[in-house]
């Protein structure tokens, strides 16, 4: 990974973009994606869209999607602690012990952390990490002192977790679902920049708010721009450390390269176009299957208007909605070449039949 693209990458997983709130981490995609793009969109809810060669009949979309999961305070006891519902997947269970950040509408940033009784006090039956039991204590003795710190009833509160490197191959941080796929088609756009690549359609690169809470973000953009093609990278699992069952959850790993999924909303001849794409390139390829949806982006596009034609490209991911989420740099740039070759492998009104 070039330099300048690792700085990018590490300053946008530690940025905060919440589900409802993704703004601060549009900008600075936009910031990053705008040398290689001819136009950018901005819909209503805050999706991002980098266009390159605008005006083309034939339209195909490269999209990720920008909000992680957090927290919403709830309620404010009358002994100054804090009660939180979920913004997105977040999980009760890893609360406990965590640090956090309320982000409040004066624009100020309060400190706080999760709090939890020791293990030696706890009766016989420990308490449930659930909605009534996890709580944010911001060094306060009342409700009074709360609200002062400009702490209010939907304040957004996220975990605190820069990201780093682990063994000099792995990216651990928060926010990797989905954060990585709006680097990695940021970087396709790179390369077609610099290798003066020219397409005979329009490209939206599209960043989607609002995946975490169903699938909102994809939804309105495809409405809006009507593609022919859409190309959806997320994250995915890699089911090879303990407590995954392979037979039931796939057999992904982290290190064997992108993976391709298999489901109804996954056009068939498309996905056959980029299994080609994959083979003649050399470049490693894994395979999923759902049974139903893909929990994904991909759904919203798939059955946008009369159907456009999808697919997914998903990036193996350890340890999902936690602040520990790993990938491997080689499955990164594997899906980057995968989503670059694929783009360059599609014809001017190509259609992608049924039968």
């Amino acid at each position: 990974m070039r330099a300048k693209s690792k700085q990018f990458l590490e300053k946008y997983l530690n940025n905060v973009s919440p589900t409802g709130f993704e703004h601060s981490g549009q900008s600075l995609w936009l910031d990053y994606l705008k040398p290689y793009i001819h136009e950018t969109i901005v819909d209503t809810y805050g999706t991002a869209v980098g266009v390159v060669n605008p005006g083309m009949p034939y339209k195909v979309v490269l999209e990720a999607h920008a909000d992680e999961i957090s927290w919403f305070v709830n309620y404010i006891s009358d002994e100054g602690y804090i009660y939180v519902i979920r913004n997105g997947g977040s999980d009760f269970q890893i609360a406990p012990s965590m640090r956090c950040n309320i982000h409040c509408e004066n624009g100020t940033t309060v400190k706080g952390i999760f709090g939890w009784p020791a293990i030696h006090v706890r009766p016989d039956k420990n308490p449930e990490t659930k909605q009534d039991t996890i709580f944010i204590d911001v060094g306060c003795a009342n409700r009074q002192e709360v609200e002062d710190l400009g702490i209010h009833i939907g304040a957004v509160a996220v975990f605190e977790a820069d990201c780093f490197w682990l063994n000099k191959k792995y990216l651990v941080g928060r926010a990797l679902d989905n954060r990585m796929g709006g680097f990695m088609i940021a970087e396709v756009a790179r390369q077609l920049h610099e290798k003066k690549d020219i397409l005979p359609f329009t490209l939206y690169l599209v960043n989607s708010v609002q995946e975490e809470i169903g699938l909102r973000g994809a939804e309105m953009i495809s409405r809006r721009l009507k593609p022919d093609v859409a190309l959806i990278t997320d994250v995915t699992h890699d089911t090879q450390s303990p407590l995954y069952t392979k037979k039931i959850q796939g057999d992904c790993k982290c290190g064997k390269g992108a993976v391709l999924t298999y489901g109804p909303a996954v056009q068939n001849n498309l996905l056959q176009q980029i299994i080609s794409v994959a083979k003649a390139n050399k470049i490693d390829i894994q395979r999923n299957a759902v049974s139903r949806s893909t929990g994904t982006d991909t759904d919203s596009f798939a059955y946008s208007g009369m159907g456009v034609a999808s697919a997914l490209i998903s990036l193996p991911l350890k340890y999902m909605h936690t602040t520990v989420e790993t990938v491997h740099e080689n499955d990164v740039e594997s899906c980057i070449q995968l989503m670059y070759h694929t783009v360059k492998s599609l014809k001017e009104n190509q259609t992608f039949h049924y039968l």
